[in-house]
């Protein structure tokens, strides 16, 4: 009777991964076909967030002092960074605060948004505020950016993301529904790897089900290796010729190391079952 249930045992369980593909890839198609475009509503809340960062940056503006701000844009190259950090380094000694909530604001604006940058933000961050308080401020307003977009992405995310992403949305929600027992772990080891894009896990972690609350630990734990190695290299702004000067082979070793180890406790758990 025990070689009969554990002959049968493995065929039965590929079915069932099959059949939880396969509902899987249905519902995300069914989703792209019957929710997109945007509702009026979906369109009015997404508004309502863009408006209340625009207040909020407004309110920044306003309490700082008469002066030409024509440098204020978000930097696109290294040359932008080193413009930018010129006229802010003296703002930051005079208005500290100010120049805090700004760069939040528009960090998390940025992050909220799937706006591409945020890697220039990280570096000012070094360069402006140093190795520790850099590296806090940047885990801050990227956790905080990540959880809007993922509340965001709760509200309006579904149409687009399953029209723009299908293949990658799949996949995603497979592993994820595979991997349910050990899903911190697994959140961290793609938080700390680029084996996904951070701006396709922020949308797509509340379309396929992942809670919050292991969201939020795995964003805040996971993005401290890498905003290490930004802001640090931010303090030396002007040794970098280009993006690519950051990440070189070690780097991405030391990374994939962190994130193998993050999610050896899964591999082990699951070995074991089997």
């Amino acid at each position: 009777m025990e070689q009969e249930q554990l002959g049968t045992s493995p065929s039965s369980s590929s079915t069932s991964m099959r059949s939880i593909d396969d509902k899987n890839e249905g519902k995300i198609k069914q989703s792209a076909d019957s929710r997109f475009p945007l509702t009026v509503l979906e369109m009015a809340g997404a508004s309502g967030v863009v408006l209340c960062f625009v207040v909020g940056l407004a309110g920044v503006y306003l309490t700082l002092p008469d002066s030409d701000y024509s440098f204020l844009k978000l930097p696109r190259t290294i040359e932008d960074l080193h413009i930018l950090r010129e006229h802010l380094e003296s703002y930051t000694s005079d208005y500290t605060m100010q120049v805090l909530v700004g760069y939040c604001t528009v960090y998390i604006f940025m992050q909220t948004f799937m706006i591409p940058g945020t890697v220039f933000m990280s570096l000012l961050a070094g360069s402006l505020f140093g190795v520790l308080k850099g590296v806090a401020l940047v885990v801050f307003a990227a956790t905080a950016g990540a959880s809007s977009c993922y509340f965001l992405s709760k509200l309006i995310g579904r149409p687009l993301i399953s029209s723009l992403w299908p293949d990658k949305l799949v996949f995603f929600q497979n592993q994820v529904a595979k991997r349910r027992g050990g899903l911190l772990n697994y959140m961290l080891f793609l938080r700390v790897t680029p084996t996904l894009p951070n701006t396709f896990i922020n949308v797509a972690s509340p379309i396929v089900d992942v809670p919050y609350h292991i969201f939020f630990l795995a964003t805040s734990l996971g993005l401290i290796p890498a905003a290490y190695v930004t802001v640090r290299a931010g303090i030396a702004l002007g040794e970098l010729r280009s993006i690519g000067d950051l990440y070189d082979m070690h780097s991405i070793g030391t990374l994939f190391l962190i994130g193998l180890v993050s999610i050896t406790p899964t591999l082990i758990s699951n070995k074991n079952k089997a």
